[in-house]
């Protein structure tokens, strides 16, 4: 699981292994605080489902916050621009550069993205993240730090859960140099890929699976059609989802009409494999934006905050 690689970019041993995560007792639980977390983060707001869940925009949405935060202005080489954009979709297996300006064109009009001429080169046009862009992304990194702080409460996750500014600019920074050991990861995952490469397939994915541990029964039915009008994407698209993860061998779909489905033994080992993947990624992470932190900082890191994730739903209470 690239550890070798991910200890070169960490400067030391890893804290966790992948294999402690996946098997840790409390998994199922942070699995739990995460489907929660996520889902609430989407849900009500159908715009941004079809605007940051759409296969691709998802993509560009998750590169333009670390490529920003990696550029220095003096490096014309670290430049945030759309080369240097469609370079880091490359490697998630995303090569076609005219869909990549057609996202970026989208980004730009709903006014998640900025462009702009570099100074003192009128030739090149930098990308830029709005404020609306930064604030999501800030809420979508603290979720993806809730199932640690689950497993985890005596690690130091209290400025990302926090949504502290000056640290989630730390921390996408810190990213780029991780990006193609996560690219490679991502490659490894050929179930959660199945979703991410569907329109709001992450986020149908998640609903389906919170329903089914809600139901606490393994061979109960859930009925999925509803997420196409929970979260408003069409229903012949969430059927045909459905369909490919029946092919797939994750679920079986059932009931009359065929608007249910069984949750298989597959569906929930490939889930939780994918979940690991990003804790330990994420983990690796902040070992190092922490001792940056900590350095850079006099403002001593308050335990509570990631105690406060460890209980209830995963979200502070």
């Amino acid at each position: 699981m690239e550890r070798d690689e991910l200890e070169r970019l960490v400067g030391g041993r890893l804290r966790l292994s992948f294999d402690e995560i996946l098997n840790h007792p409390r998994l199922p639980e942070a699995r739990r605080a995460y489907l929660e977390s996520f889902v609430h983060l989407y849900e009500g707001d159908p715009f941004l489902v079809r605007l940051l869940l759409e296969a691709g925009r998802f993509l560009v949405f998750l590169c333009v916050a670390v490529l920003e935060a990696a550029q220095d202005p003096s490096r014309r080489e670290t430049w945030f621009t759309v080369a240097a954009l469609k370079r880091q979709l490359a490697m998630y297996g995303y090569a076609s550069g005219r869909q990549v300006d057609h996202l970026v064109a989208r980004l730009r009009e709903v006014g998640f993205l900025e462009q702009s001429r570099a100074p003192g080169d009128g030739r090149v046009r930098l990308l830029a993240a709005t404020h609306k862009l930064r604030t999501h992304h800030t809420e979508w990194l603290a979720t993806h730090y809730i199932p640690l702080a689950v497993l985890f409460p005596d690690h130091d996750y209290g400025p990302v859960l926090s949504r502290d500014r000056a640290f989630h600019v730390l921390h996408c920074r810190t990213c780029f140099p991780f990006n193609p050991a996560s690219a490679r990861l991502m490659m490894t995952l050929p179930d959660t890929l199945l979703f991410f490469s569907h329109a709001a397939g992450p986020l149908i994915q998640n609903a389906v699976l919170l329903a089914a541990m809600d139901a606490a029964d393994p061979n109960a039915a859930i009925p999925y059609i509803d997420a196409a009008d929970r979260f408003g994407v069409s229903r012949t698209h969430v059927r045909n989802l459905m369909s490919n993860a029946e092919a797939a061998g994750l679920v079986r779909i059932t009931g009359r009409g065929g608007h249910s489905i069984v949750i298989l033994p597959r569906f929930w080992a490939s889930y939780d494999r994918g979940l690991a993947v990003g804790m330990y990624l994420h983990d690796a992470v902040n070992l190092v934006a922490m001792r940056q932190w900590a350095s850079d900082t006099t403002v001593p890191f308050d335990r509570a905050t990631t105690a406060s994730y460890c209980r209830g739903s995963g979200r502070s209470i």
